[in-house]
């Protein structure tokens, strides 16, 4: 597809992102039931009800667009998904804390790749004046930083000690 004009980048956009939720979706899950910790273990799966909720979010206004959220494939999450299956629960740990930091390792870098392409449609929403999309992406920009600080909370608050 050419892109000729900021919505068409919008549109790829919207595409990427739901790509990339539904991907990470599953990891999520495998890392929350993996997780050692209750609270990151609450918070992973707190995770997966977030990502649900902008998958619902970006295929309302991709309806809204008359475009299929399904349109493209996330090749940057498939990595990031790769990568934590591999690092937090293919490796060995010989301390669950120690698996705990890793898993908290590697949900944040999907969420911050998240972070990045929420922030963005925001963005392009607003510029293309279209206000109830940008309202609803700014909710999940919200959640998703909620989300990465939450777990930033957790690592701080015991989970990177009792790894050290």
């Amino acid at each position: 597809m050419t892109m000729t004009n900021l919505k068409d980048v919008y549109h790829d956009q919207l595409q990427d992102l739901w790509s990339a939720n539904t991907q990470a979706i599953n990891i999520v899950a495998k890392l929350g039931e993996a997780a050692g910790n209750k609270d990151l273990s609450e918070a992973l799966i707190a995770g997966v009800n977030g990502m649900n909720d902008g998958i619902a979010k970006i295929e309302e206004i991709c309806n809204a667009h008359d475009i299929a959220p399904s349109g493209e494939h996330c090749k940057g999450m498939e990595g990031l998904v790769s990568e934590a299956q591999a690092h937090a629960l293919d490796a060995n740990f010989d301390d669950p804390a120690v698996r705990d930091a890793m898993i908290i390792t590697q949900y944040q870098r999907m969420v911050h790749y998240a972070l990045a392409g929420y922030g963005c449609l925001v963005a392009f929403a607003n510029r293309l004046g279209h206000d109830s999309d940008g309202a609803l992406l700014q909710e999940c920009l919200d959640s998703t930083y909620d989300g990465d600080r939450t777990m930033t909370s957790i690592a701080t608050g015991g989970i990177n000690k009792a790894a050290a």
